[in-house]
C-alpha cells in the first residue's frame, strides 16, 4: 500500500503545571508534537502506511526523534536535515491549544527557515497517495508558504489526494499577512477540507452567522456547516469533502460531534459527551487522521465520520499531543459512548 505524507513542523511540547510547582520540582514534561506528526502517529497505530516530512537540525537530539518515529512505524526518510533549532511551545497541562496561556518558540527554527527547492517532492510523492498539511505552516512566513504551494503543485502533478486541516493560530500569523490573504492559494489544491465554520471564515473568508452561537441549536449549528461546505466546494472546484467539528465546553468536560459534507449529502456523526477532558491538545488531529483512514479505506462516508468522532473522543482521555489508540480502542469507543 503507498503511503501518507504528513507534512509539518515537529515540536517539542513542554507541559508544566498552571501553579508553577515544576519550578521547586526542577521537572516539566516534554511531550512530541506537531498537528501533522499527530496524524501520522494515529495512522501509524491504525498500520497504515505514513511518512512525516519536516526539518531538523542534524544533532543528536533530532536522532533520538528519528528513533522515536521509527518506533512508531512512521517513515523518517523525508526528514530535512537542516537549520540549527527544534520548535518548541508551552501548554499548560490540561489548556486548549486555542487558549491564551499557549507560548510559541518556533522563530528561526530549522521547520521556519525552509526554503522552496530544499525538498525533492517528486521523490516525496513518488510512492504516495495522500498529502496532508494544516494551516499552521503558513502562518510561519512567507518562505513556508512557498514550500507549501511547491509541496502541492507536486502532489497534483503526482495524482496525490490532498487535504488540509484548517487549523487557526492567531499567536503566529504575525508576519504582515492575514490568513485569508494567504489559505485559499493552498486550498485551491485541495479535495478534503477540514476545520469548523468559524476557522472556515477566518482562513478562506467564508460567511459566518454571528448570532449562531446564541442560537444554542444543534440543527442551527448544522444548517451552517452545510452553507459553510458548499460555499467551500463553490470555490475550491477539487474539493469534494468538508468535515466540521463542533467541540463544546461542559463544566470540565466536553460535548463533541461532527459532520461531513459532500457536494449532494450531509453526515452527522453521533454525539459524545465526557465530564472529565485530560488533554485537548491534538483531538483533531486524531478527527483529520480517521478521515484519512476511513477515505483511504473506501469506506462507507457515514463509518469514516463515526470512526473520526470516535477517535477524538478517545484522545481527549490521553495524557500528550499524540495518540496511542489501536482500532479496536476506537471501535470500543463507538460500541460504548456513542449517544444517538
Amino acid at each position: 500500500m503507498s503511503k501518507v505524507i504528513c507534512f509539518g513542523e515537529l515540536l517539542l511540547r513542554f507541559s508544566p503545571d498552571a501553579d508553577g510547582g515544576w519550578i521547586s520540582k526542577n521537572n516539566i514534561p516534554v511531550f512530541i508534537g506537531g498537528a501533522e506528526l499527530n496524524v501520522a502517529t494515529a495512522l501509524a497505530n491504525w498500520k497504515h502506511p505514513v511518512a512525516y516530512c519536516t526539518a531538523l537540525p542534524d544533532n543528536a537530539i533530532t536522532q533520538n526523534l528519528r528513533n522515536y518515529l521509527q518506533q512508531k512505524n512512521i517513515d523518517d526518510s523525508f526528514v530535512h536535515l537542516s537549520g540549527e533549532r527544534i520548535g518548541t511551545y508551552y501548554m499548560p497541562q490540561g489548556s486548549d491549544l486555542k487558549n491564551a496561556s499557549v507560548i510559541y518558540d518556533r522563530a528561526w527554527s530549522s521547520f521556519y527557515q525552509l526554503q522552496p527547492g530544499m525538498i525533492d517532492w517528486n521523490n516525496v510523492f513518488k510512492d504516495a497517495h495522500w498529502f496532508h498539511f494544516t494551516a499552521i505552516s503558513p502562518a510561519l512566513n512567507e518562505n513556508v508558504v512557498a514550500v507549501c504551494k511547491e509541496a502541492l503543485k507536486a502532489a497534483a502533478a503526482n495524482n496525490v489526494t490532498v487535504s488540509v486541516d484548517l487549523n487557526y493560530r492567531s499567536k503566529l500569523w504575525k508576519y504582515g499577512k492575514e490568513p485569508v490573504d494567504i489559505m485559499p492559494s493552498l486550498v485551491e489544491y485541495c479535495d478534503i477540507v477540514m476545520g469548523n465554520i468559524w476557522s472556515a471564515n477566518t482562513l478562506l473568508g467564508t460567511a459566518i452567522d454571528t448570532q449562531i452561537h446564541h442560537k444554542q441549536n444543534k440543527t442551527a449549528y448544522l444548517e451552517h456547516a452545510t452553507l459553510t461546505a458548499n460555499e467551500i466546494m463553490e470555490t475550491f472546484r477539487k474539493c469534494k469533502v468538508v468535515a466540521n467539528t463542533f467541540r463544546f465546553d461542559a463544566g470540565d468536560g466536553i460535548h463533541y460531534y461532527a459532520s461531513l459534507n459532500t457536494p449532494s449529502a450531509q453526515y452527522v456523526s453521533s454525539e459524545f459527551n465526557s465530564k472529565h477532558v485530560i488533554d485537548k491538545a491534538g483531538s483533531g488531529d486524531c478527527f483529520m487522521a480517521g478521515l484519512i483512514y476511513g477515505i483511504s479505506g473506501k469506506k462507507p462516508l457515514d463509518e469514516v465520520l463515526n470512526f473520526a468522532a470516535a477517535a477524538t473522543f478517545g484522545k481527549l482521555h490521553q495524557k500528550g499531543d499524540a495518540s496511542n489508540q489501536t482500532v479496536e480502542d476506537v471501535k470500543q469507543i463507538l460500541q460504548q459512548t456513542m449517544v444517538v
